[in-house]
């Protein structure tokens, strides 16, 4: 039995056409609150949130950001960023780098950096989930993580930051149904499994069904083929690819 809350999860899609109006200075106070009482890592919140307000910004986001016009309409944009930056500012302002009887270690590793992306996204997906319930609709946008070395120099990110993730909101401009998923084969117990061929099979067609209204592309015969062709092989994964190994190297060497 759905609950309201449950109810408003079921409902909530990506919304990419928005009315223009922009959300009330309450209803992004609402939004941020929810999104800071999400848990982090050792209370510790590994993350720092970037408001877009600049028209300007937002629309080269929106050609550097794997050219996605929409990202420029949006009334409100938010870019969740893995930030341990700040904690080893914190660290060295408050002399944590001589205390005696600890050796020093002055910048954060691949489990750090895990851990803030963990804060953002849970910090991102609270945000996402508070502006549905207020009737703003939201679109998350992972091509931030492109052009690593723009979108660093755009939004000022300092060594050890990441920018996880890059959400639109916005009131949706027109009734939006709700997309069908299923998670059958989504669910292992105890342990993770591979899945059978039998059970790879039912999941082509799953697949093939939630998206029949799109259609196949020319040249392949199922929705495996058109994800491995149009996403795995594309030019811009392959972008995505070279851009989040340049925020690793940066993340390493500082």
């Amino acid at each position: 039995m759905l609950n309201s809350t449950l109810e408003l999860i079921e409902r909530r899609r990506s919304t990419r056409a928005y009315d223009p109006a922009p959300l009330t200075a309450g209803e992004r106070e609402t939004i941020l609150h929810a999104a800071l009482r999400a848990p982090t890592a050792g209370g510790m919140v590994l993350y720092t949130i970037v408001e877009v307000e600049e028209q300007a910004l937002k629309d080269r986001l929106a050609v550097t950001c794997d050219d996605q016009p929409f990202i420029a309409t949006a009334p409100w944009v938010l870019v969740f960023v893995a930030d341990y930056r700040k904690w080893l500012d914190l660290f060295e302002a408050s002399g944590c780098f001589e205390l005696e009887g600890v050796t020093p270690r002055k910048a954060p590793g691949p489990g750090d950096l895990l851990l803030a992306c963990s804060d953002a996204l849970i910090a991102a997906q609270t945000a996402v989930i508070a502006a549905e319930s207020l009737g703003i609709g939201s679109c998350y946008i992972g091509d931030v993580l492109e052009n690593g070395e723009v979108h660093a120099e755009l939004l000022g990110l300092p060594p050890y930051t990441l920018p996880i993730a890059m959400v639109c909101f916005g009131r949706p401009l027109k009734p939006q149904e709700p997309i069908p998923h299923f998670g059958e084969h989504l669910v292992h117990r105890n342990r993770y499994r591979r899945l059978e061929a039998s059970e790879l099979a039912e999941v082509a067609t799953d697949l093939e069904r939630l998206h029949a209204p799109h259609g196949l592309p020319p040249g392949v015969t199922s929705y495996p083929q058109a994800v491995y062709r149009r996403k795995f092989t594309s030019a811009y994964m392959d972008e995505m690819n070279r851009s989040v190994a340049w925020w690793l190297e940066r993340w390493q060497d500082g």
